[in-house]
């Protein structure tokens, strides 16, 4: 694509627009805004649900099923230093073939994509079957507790079911289409407290020290097969992360061991089965102790289905190969939306500088991008003959 293409493109124009706005967490600088005033001339009807300081907009055009959604995020993680940018993050600049600027890769490209490929869409088939849909949050970098949470429980108070959605995230490696997300992993975390009694480390029999009391016990946490994962999840992973004891003096037995520890597991595995594994480990030791829980996302998958065959066979269109199916990575917004929606998956630009100083997209990536959501739409909305 040349420059004088690139100057043309819809979909660059948009991007540069979004990225504009410094929209860090849980700031949304009027970017839903702009995408409400693209999407009412095409008859969405927009709806804000904000809530606790965050913006959320529900979009929808029809009323018909299949619902099929764009999801994603006009928030974006802090700049850090501004000095070690080459250029103002808040100041879209391109130079070398890419986009540079704070969003450019996640997830103001795909945002601005969902817009053009739904414009194109509508212009060629106003009357397509089903419905079309964007769910929007100015918070999934943060806590994301009033964000895509609050409207899945606002549609799913209403008794609203989605039945595909795709989330911009991005997901692609090393060019545009390589790889899709088709499911992500759950993450569960604990905060184990092992209690002790304090003394001093000459009378070793008047104390009970508690890194010696749990050490066998993280040792065989440390050692557990979950699960052998399956056809799409690698096996469930247990981690310590954080391990604290003792006041900072070498004559000191501890009184209390704090571990942090996190799983990120399979749809082979519920919250509940791990925490009552480690429970059972924990007591067979012998241990007093207590421990806090926190689920951070139930897994998810998507099946190869109709929706994973509308992306895949768009990307294989538009770039002429077909993306891996993969659940790697963290958490997304989609553990909370596959609550109500049947199929979820994530797609979305190359990843490899997102959250880093510098962060950009490849120029030639942006109007392909926005061609594949589009497809997507035709494969999922349209007939063959009709499409």
């Amino acid at each position: 694509m040349t420059s004088t293409q690139h100057a043309a493109s819809p979909t660059l124009a948009l991007t540069r627009d979004l990225i504009a706005r410094h929209s860090v967490t849980p700031e949304d600088a009027g970017c839903l805004e702009l995408i409400a005033a693209r999407l009412a001339p095409l008859g969405f009807v927009c709806e804000r649900i904000d809530g606790g300081g965050v913006c959320n907009l529900w979009a929808v055009r029809g009323t018909a099923r299949p619902i099929v959604v764009f999801a994603g995020h006009t928030d974006v993680v802090p700049t850090g230093p501004i000095t070690s940018w080459d250029s103002d993050p808040f100041t879209p600049t391109e130079r070398d073939g890419y986009l540079y600027g704070r969003g450019a890769a996640d997830m103001k490209t795909s945002l601005a994509a969902f817009i053009t490929s739904i414009e194109a869409f509508v212009a060629e088939h106003p009357n397509h079957a089903g419905s079309i849909a964007l769910l929007l949050t100015s918070d999934e970098e943060g806590i994301a507790t009033h964000g895509t949470t609050l409207v899945v429980e606002t549609l799913k108070a209403r008794g609203v079911a989605l039945d595909h959605c795709i989330v911009g995230e991005p997901t692609s490696v090393d060019k545009l289409g390589d790889m899709i997300k088709n499911g992500r992993r759950g993450s569960l975390s604990g905060k184990l407290t092992v209690k002790g009694v304090q003394g001093h480390i000459a009378y070793p029999h008047l104390a009970k020290n508690p890194i010696h009391l749990a050490a066998p016990a993280l040792a065989e946490l440390a050692n557990v097969t979950w699960d052998a994962g399956n056809e799409y999840f690698p096996p469930t992973s247990w981690q310590m992360s954080n391990i604290k004891a003792g006041t900072g003096a070498t004559n000191v037995i501890p009184g209390n061991l704090e571990v942090l520890f996190n799983f990120r597991f399979a749809t082979v595995h519920t919250a509940d089965s791990l925490k009552q594994q480690v429970h059972t480990i924990l007591d067979k030791h012998g241990l007093d102790y207590t421990l806090e829980w926190t689920l951070g996302g139930k897994p998810f998958l998507t099946p190869k289905g109709s929706l994973v065959a509308a992306i895949s066979g768009a990307i294989e269109a538009t770039v002429g190969f077909a993306p891996e199916l993969s659940t790697t990575g963290g958490t997304s917004d989609g553990r909370f939306i596959a609550d109500i929606c049947a199929q979820v998956v994530e797609f979305g630009p190359v990843n490899a500088t997102i959250h880093k100083i510098n962060e950009c997209v490849a120029l030639d990536a942006i109007e392909p991008l926005s061609a594949i959501y589009r497809r997507t739409l035709e494969n999922l909305l349209t007939t063959k003959e009709t499409a």
